[in-house]
């Protein structure tokens, strides 16, 4: 279970073993200039789950739209070779 920590951002330079334990243990880490949090530090682990769970939710919520836009009488289709052409151009070398 996570357990927020909140340090000042001196401890970055002072106590960074302690940081560094902490976010191996997957707690997020408030960092604090002045009692006011500026910044958070996350486990890289915890980070990456993070950014593909963003991106799970993009492309659902892209997938909805397209659900819509294709139920509507004025769609528009497109040949599936062309869906593909256009993005292998916009993708190329991804």
């Amino acid at each position: 279970m996570q357990n927020i920590q909140a340090r000042p951002v001196r401890d970055l330079r002072n106590k960074y073993a302690e940081i560094e334990s902490l976010l191996e243990n997957h707690d997020p880490v408030i960092i604090t200039k002045n009692g006011r949090g500026t910044a958070v530090l996350l486990n890289i682990e915890d980070y990456a789950k993070i950014e593909e769970y963003q991106h799970y939710l993009y492309v659902a919520e892209k997938l909805n739209e397209a659900e819509k836009e294709a139920e509507s009488p004025n769609a528009e289709w497109t040949d599936y070779k062309e869906v593909f052409r256009q993005l292998r151009e916009k993708y190329h070398g991804l």
